[in-house]
């Protein structure tokens, strides 16, 4: 199954803009472990001096943003599993500027920020691959709009490719 399987009801079309940073031959399984590694070899590649840096005062870090990228791949995740095991109940949006402050995320080493994402993403790569095709193409309800858990997983792809490339505009 691939990104080109998605059909335009399995999402909000807010979330077009990740979307589309995924190529449509791109399956979830793949586009995880691709993902990883580009993750995981961008941010290590970051100079130290600029990992505390802010464009504009009110913006985020680049510490916080990746923070940000582990945080709502847990999100994602957590309605990804709700939605396949076809559990009905809607799922309430979140406010992602809450999380920065609490997250600490500036208090932390970018070693602990690779080791937290990584786990995160073994947990995302474990629970994608224990669930049937079929049950990924199962809809539920996240921030008032229809998803599939599917889409989640894809949504969260193209959230990652869209924060690097932010941050490689706007950063560095």
């Amino acid at each position: 199954m691939t990104k080109a399987d998605l059909k335009p009801n399995e999402y909000n079309p807010y979330y077009e803009t990740y979307i589309s940073q995924v190529s449509d031959e791109t399956t979830l399984i793949d586009g995880l472990e691709k993902d990883k590694k580009m993750v995981v070899d961008f941010f290590s590649s970051l100079s130290k001096d600029k990992l505390e840096y802010r464009y504009q005062p009110e913006k985020w870090t680049i510490k916080e943003l990746f923070q940000h990228i582990i945080d709502t791949e847990r999100i994602f995740m957590y309605r990804l599993l709700r939605i396949a095991r076809k559990d009905n109940t809607p799922l309430s949006g979140y406010e992602q500027d809450d999380y920065v402050v609490p997250s600490e995320a500036n208090k932390k080493s970018m070693t602990n920020l690779l080791d937290e994402f990584i786990t995160t993403r073994l947990y995302s790569l474990n629970l994608v691959s224990s669930i049937s095709d079929e049950n990924l193409k199962h809809l539920g309800t996240a921030s008032d709009s229809p998803v599939s858990a599917r889409a989640c997983g894809f949504i969260l792809l193209g959230h990652t490719v869209w924060h690097i490339n932010i941050i490689k505009e706007r950063y560095l």
